[in-house]
């Protein structure tokens, strides 16, 4: 814990080497040292409670809905019926909880390192999964994410890569082999989704990470948001051989969300799907590969010399 956490109650967030913000905690709720992280949770006013992990924010109670609609519903709305969902990380239960809402899933496998996370979110964040621990739809596995996606004979259509960022431990689980194996998890159809990082903290891991997805996956669609709890923009990115969840209309999004009867929605519609899509220039120029930037480009230049004809 840090000298600001200590005697001022600030949560520090640093986005990179020279920017970042705080968040005001009232109350220290716990500490826990587990094999792979340092966990603490705080009482804050403007997000009630928040789970920190080595430092970093994680989860809150009244903004995590951010964060998990978005990295889970604009790739399972685009898939006509999803059956089987593997989540890698996810030990929070918050986007086990939102597959959960879609009513072809069968069956969602959270593959979680740390236990201990597990238990805690149980204990302190039902804000967050909402019970969706005892959901007998639900898998809970301990152990190493890539691991599983190498040895596994199943076959998922979406894995969710739920995890922190590519530092430490979790650099491997973002490596070009590891998406290779992910694709081959793939059933027909099915896709990879994942959160790339912050385009304007991080610009060079946003680029690095979509170049390496771009040469894996035939169709690869970055998105952005904003995350209230990371204090950033952040981009997230779904990946597929087959599916575009940018094909989608808001209309077809919004019939979908009806006929599935998916409740609780406070960020996902058919115009935000729509919205998250709609890259910036500069984010474009982060994320999509040189031949399709030359590509974009001449369509625009025919469209512009066509009106002036």
């Amino acid at each position: 814990m840090n000298e600001a956490e200590c005697d001022e109650q600030l949560l520090m967030e640093p986005l990179n080497e020279s920017t970042g913000f705080y968040v005001k905690a009232t109350r220290p709720v716990g500490e826990w040292q587990t094999k792979h992280h340092k966990l603490a949770i705080y009482d804050t006013p403007h997000y009630g409670r928040v789970l920190r992990q080595d430092g970093s924010n994680m989860t809150s109670e009244r903004e995590e809905f951010v964060y998990h609609e978005n990295l889970i519903h604009p790739a399972l709305s685009a898939h006509a019926a999803p059956r089987k969902v593997l989540i890698i990380g996810g030990g929070d239960g918050g986007s086990a909880e939102e597959a959960l809402k879609h009513p072809s899933v069968e069956q969602v496998t959270i593959c979680e390192m740390d236990a201990e996370i597990i238990a805690v979110a149980k204990e302190h964040f039902f804000a967050v999964h909402r019970g969706a621990f005892d959901n007998p739809k639900l898998r809970v596995l301990v152990g190493d994410g890539a691991k599983f996606i190498r040895e596994t004979q199943e076959r998922f259509d979406l894995i969710a890569l739920d995890l922190n960022d590519p530092v430490g431990p979790a650099e491997a689980l973002y490596s070009t082999d590891f998406f290779q194996q992910c694709r081959a998890a793939l059933a027909p159809g099915g896709a990879l989704v994942l959160h790339i990082g912050a385009p304007v903290a991080r610009p060079d891991r946003v680029a690095e990470l979509a170049q390496r997805l771009n040469g894996v996956f035939r169709i690869v669609r970055p998105y952005t948001m904003y995350i209230p709890l990371y204090g950033a923009q952040w981009a997230m990115a779904v990946c597929s051989d087959k599916m575009d969840p940018k094909s989608l209309t808001a209309d077809e999004i919004d019939r979908r969300i009806e006929q599935r009867k998916l409740q609780d929605l406070r960020f996902y519609n058919g115009e935000t799907h729509e919205g998250v899509f709609a890259l910036p220039n500069f984010i474009r120029d982060l994320v999509n590969p040189p031949r399709l930037k030359l590509q974009t480009r001449g369509r625009r230049l025919g469209i512009v010399r066509a009106a002036a004809k």
